[in-house]
């Protein structure tokens, strides 16, 4: 099993847009591939299964998810918290590989999100259960090829838990001078959780997204990113329009047209992670 973490404490970077599409790719390549969306907006979750993620009034969070797995380690009595939208009740042992849901799409799981995540945030950190993620996987190793985690858009007890657990991170990047300017801070989280926690975790690349190659601000930034020895993928993602109708369908690109221009770099991005 290899486990990716897509991490960006800079929010509007195209996290789950990637992470969704690099896991589509995996799971059509033939692997079993599981996402887990550890951010409480759960966009990677809705993309994978549309309505039925969405948590509101008079829908219910689905269940098991990745907020019932934390939630037991707070030895809580059912219903203590008041979840906004149901919350996670908790009656017996709830395992990781319980809270794994199916997709439309053959190899592809998902452990979704709950909009509740946030409400036991400061609980989690005080209780310190940040390797229970990375133990919880291990239970899957013989079960899965492939993982692939959404974090939050910062740097707090569920991302440092993805990075403890992950072997890789990928960092999507948008050609500006504030992400440029948050990239040291989060080499810097990414090297601490190294010698703090998970000596093997490495900075497989940033993915340049949003790139257009007609202006001059996005080739600049890159080009610095490169001259400071940044590892930076070849393939990098075109805006387009597509996107926003393979949220709307629920569809990752490789599904609704693996013929298109912005497919065909994701394509490009997954086999330059396969061949490394």
């Amino acid at each position: 099993m290899l486990a990716r973490v897509i991490f960006n404490q800079k929010g509007g970077v195209g996290k789950s847009s990637i992470a969704v599409n690099l896991a589509a790719l995996s799971a059509n390549a033939g692997l079993r591939t599981l996402l887990i969306d550890l951010d409480s907006q759960g966009n990677a979750s809705q993309y994978l299964l549309g309505d039925s993620a969405i948590a509101d009034q008079n829908t219910p969070v689905l269940e098991p998810n990745i907020e019932t797995f934390f939630a037991q380690t707070l030895q809580t009595a059912p219903n203590m918290f008041a979840f906004p939208f149901g919350g996670a009740s908790i009656t017996s042992e709830v395992n990781l590989p319980d809270c794994i849901h199916a997709t439309n799409f053959d190899n592809l799981y998902v452990i979704p999100s709950s909009p509740g995540l946030g409400n036991i945030l400061h609980q989690l950190e005080s209780k310190h259960k940040i390797y229970k993620l990375r133990d919880g996987l291990k239970r899957l190793a013989h079960d899965v090829d492939r993982v692939y985690i959404d974090t939050p858009p910062a740097f707090n007890f569920f991302s440092l838990s993805a990075l403890i657990a992950a072997d890789r991170v990928i960092v999507p990047f948008d050609c500006d001078v504030f992400s440029k300017r948050a990239l040291q801070s989060l080499v810097h989280n990414v090297l601490e959780t190294r010698q703090d926690h998970n000596p093997d975790l490495g900075i497989e690349g940033i993915v340049v997204n949003q790139f257009d190659p007609r202006a001059n601000l996005p080739r600049e930034v890159v080009q610095s990113l490169a001259d400071e020895g940044y590892p930076i993928f070849e393939s990098k993602l075109s805006p387009s329009v597509i996107m926003k109708k393979s949220h709307e369908q629920n569809l990752p690109l490789v599904y609704l047209d693996p013929n298109h221009k912005l497919s065909q770099q994701f394509l490009a991005l997954f086999e330059q992670l396969e061949q490394a």
